[in-house]
């Protein structure tokens, strides 16, 4: 994420001109972005001019720039894009006032907003902006006959690409070798500083020795890892055991990984947690929460009046902040936000134990 300028809007609202420089940026948005907010930026629209009417043409599309208050935000994480919907509240052809209309963002597309900023979204745009400046990872995970890489992505981790060759003894068989050069080929199509090659056993070890032979521009950037297994698990081994955080300094998911594990083991020993939004009110109104951990599309849900808490999730928020408290806000996409959804999307490590 890049800030270009910061300044004041009307109504005692912040203005922010930012542009987002990668798809993580976007989802960072997506979950900035709300209702009421003001939007600004470079568009295309279909315009129907009288002769159009005649022929029943639908219009010619025109570039305009645009100003829309919010009313729905989309992350389309496959498209690549953040959808940013509502009204046209200032356009450079006055007849579109009013009508609705969609931003389609896009990495690279300069973007205006103004808003109430709260302290964890600005949090969570200078964070992205701090992370522009963080190396790519990717983690290759093999076992014997197959073969994954994931992307570790702001918002979790990408399955990249996968490979299976049976490897061993049998009439289908293949030999070891094939399946290393097709993982080393994909590697080599990546643009990324670092890669982690991680599995059990000794068939990574191998499997290195053959892409540092083969491809020996990769040579430098691996990393290996000893996990218990390949594909999803084996990446989660390796956030838990803090290997990416070594080539990417405090990555979010790494710290998601490591806390939500944090939170685990103090819920089965019965110590210092708290879970659900009852309870955690109830420690926030004590001061004794150390680190909320709230998911993000719960935050955003409540923040929105889609959710169903019978309470003001900011003041929560609030009162943590004042005591001291940390906030961490977790991605849905990824396996520690879905289990911290197991426990209502909100819990909390405690200063001590509340009787």
């Amino acid at each position: 994420m890049r800030i270009s300028s910061r300044g004041q809007g009307e109504a005692g609202r912040e203005r922010l001109t930012l542009t987002p420089e990668t798809v993580d940026d976007l989802w960072h948005l997506s979950y900035v972005l709300e209702p009421g907010d003001l939007v600004s930026g470079d568009t295309t629209r279909r315009i129907q001019r009288d002769d159009d009417q005649m022929r029943d043409t639908g219009g010619q599309r025109e570039h305009l720039s645009v100003t829309i208050e919010v009313s729905d935000v989309e992350f389309a994480r496959f498209a690549n894009r953040l959808r940013v919907g509502g009204a046209i509240t200032g356009c450079s052809r006055e007849d579109q006032l009013g009508h609705h209309h969609t931003l389609n963002v896009e990495a690279h597309d300069e973007l205006t907003i103004e808003k109430q900023f709260k302290a964890d979204q600005i949090e969570r745009i200078e964070e992205a902006e701090q992370a522009a400046d963080s190396p790519d990872v990717a983690i290759a995970t093999v076992e014997e006959g197959e073969a994954y890489i994931h992307l570790v992505k702001e918002y979790g981790v990408d399955e990249y690409a996968s490979f299976t060759k049976p490897t061993g003894k049998g009439e289908y068989s293949r030999p070891r070798d094939e399946l290393f050069a097709e993982l080393g080929d994909a590697l080599s199509h990546l643009d990324t500083d670092a890669i982690i090659l991680a599995g059990p056993g000794f068939t990574k070890q191998d499997a290195r020795d053959y892409i540092e032979e083969e491809y020996r521009n990769l040579a430098d950037l691996i990393t290996v890892v000893d996990t218990s297994s390949a594909g999803g698990r084996g990446v989660h081994e390796v956030l838990k055991r803090g290997a990416v955080e070594e080539v990417q300094d405090e990555t979010r998911i790494a710290r998601e990984a490591e806390t939500i594990d944090e939170l685990m083991e103090r819920i089965a020993d019965g110590a210092k947690a708290a879970y659900g939004i009852d309870e955690v009110q109830k420690a926030a109104d004590f001061g004794a929460v150390e680190e909320l951990l709230i998911l993000d599309n719960r935050l955003r849900d409540e923040r929105q009046g889609d959710g169903d808490w019978a309470l003001d999730i900011n003041d929560v928020i609030e009162t943590v902040e004042q005591q001291g408290g940390e906030i961490t806000v977790f991605s849905s996409d990824f396996q520690p936000g879905q289990q911290l959804d197991s426990f209502g999307g909100i819990a909390a490590l405690l200063r001590y134990r509340l009787q």
